[in-house]
């Protein structure tokens, strides 16, 4: 269960991005790229965070965690080796990198480091190695490409944009955390921020990702995708804004069942929407 393998669907998004601008990537990097990440390296740090952590009150995709146990802790590291392992099928590069991600995973929630008990490195920390480091990571792994083509303009900006949208989730799967959080002496950026701060920083953030998304889909694919683009992330403002007026009025509605249904509907409106794009790009 603290694999919490439906939960890492919630990245799924990511991954489809970097497929949906990818140039006839072959179906066996599609499936083991998809496999290494969302079957091994994310339940792992999944586990990895769960066995630190030891929370008994909701955390994301398990709303009632069971106690963890010391196998948990080896679990983890058995499924961050099958994954980096896998990861050699495609590319050393790909292999290099979600080594690195695993590592980053692990200071994220190791007590020795615990990045996550610092607000905003942890909050830059998470945006860059979920966002702009993971696009990188499948593109090259999806396109069989070396580090050379991390900085040209067609794949470092949908990167930094992914990133941007991943800063501004982050507090919010942070919100219904806050007594967990302080009793373990984290200093969440959402537990910074509190409630209504959560959601107007997150805002703000949206407010600068999405013109840039509709930017650059305009430039580099024309009006449908731009059209189509706004259609897709509808269903998500309007239910981010629903949810902030009521956590506003009753602040017991910023809680995990609203964090989890955000979850769904940004994975499932962003997914959709990345893979028409491979298809009619």
């Amino acid at each position: 269960m603290h694999l919490r393998i439906p939960f890492s669907f919630f990245l799924m998004p990511v991954f489809l991005f970097a497929l949906g601008i990818s140039i006839n990537p072959s179906g066996y990097r599609i499936v083991l790229t998809f496999i290494v990440l969302h079957l091994f390296i994310y339940p792992a740090s999944n586990a990895y965070n769960s066995y630190f952590d030891k929370d008994e009150e909701s955390i994301g995709g398990l709303k009632h965690p069971p106690a963890v146990e010391r196998d948990l802790y080896a679990t983890s590291l058995v499924f961050d080796g099958a994954g980096i392992l896998l990861a050699l099928c495609i590319s050393r590069q790909f292999a290099v990198m979600v080594f690195i991600y695993g590592l980053i995973s692990k200071a994220y929630s190791h007590p020795s480091i615990r990045i996550k008990k610092y607000p905003w490195l942890s909050w830059l920390i998470a945006g860059f190695f979920q966002g702009l480091f993971t696009f990188w990571m499948c593109y090259m792994a999806l396109n069989h490409r070396g580090f050379d083509v991390i900085l040209q303009a067609d794949i470092f900006i949908p990167a930094v944009l992914t990133t941007l949208i991943l800063m501004g989730f982050y507090p919010l799967t942070q919100i219904y955390q806050h007594k967990e959080d302080k009793k373990r002496g984290d200093l969440t950026l959402s537990c910074l921020l509190g409630i209504r701060g959560t959601f107007v920083f997150s805002a703000a953030v949206f407010l600068i990702a999405l013109p840039g998304f509709l930017v650059y889909f305009k430039w580099y694919f024309g009006w449908q995708l731009f059209y189509l683009f706004l259609l897709s992330i509808i269903p998500v403002l309007a239910f981010f804004s629903r949810w902030f007026l009521k956590a506003i009025n009753n602040p017991a509605k910023a809680d995990y069942s609203h964090t989890m249904r955000l979850s769904m509907i940004s994975s499932l409106s962003l997914s959709t929407f990345f893979i028409l794009l491979y298809f009619v790009k």
